[in-house]
């Protein structure tokens, strides 16, 4: 299957929001898909969960204001709580998402290597001179 972006009645869902702007809504989705590529394409099937997070931080808080105050209410944010980007955490998920950036394991045995061991052989281990163990050759 392929990813399908999430709509602008799945920010407001997202957001919790009777009613979005639909256009705007709908260009900052497309613009988070954009910044995900460039993370990890195609993208997932369950990349719609970090597109929401980062078109929903960008709708909330487009010109990233961290401090307002209007009349006696002043409201305090989060440094880096608005604007579209991803975060560290984001891209962490995109990559988990699409099965990249976990641990592995690297086996350099050629397939054809005889398990037989090489060390020490048989017969004798120096010109007439007898195998004695501790001895080093």
């Amino acid at each position: 299957m392929t990813f399908v972006p999430p709509t602008a009645e799945d920010l407001a869902l997202y957001l919790g929001m009777e009613e979005i702007q639909g256009d705007r809504a709908d260009l900052l989705i497309a613009q988070a898909v954009a910044l995900a590529e460039s993370v990890v394409k195609p993208l997932p099937d369950q990349a719609t969960a970090v597109v929401l997070s980062v078109a929903g931080r960008a709708y909330v808080n487009p010109q990233q204001v961290t401090y307002e105050t209007i009349g006696p209410q002043s409201v305090q944010r989060p440094a880096g709580s608005g604007g579209l980007y991803l975060t560290k955490s984001d891209k962490a998920a995109l990559k988990a998402l699409a099965g990249r950036g976990g641990a592995f394991t690297v086996d350099p045995t050629p397939a054809g290597a005889d398990p037989s061991p090489t060390w020490p052989g048989d017969g004798p281990f120096l010109p007439g001179e007898p195998y004695e163990p501790g001895w080093g050759y």
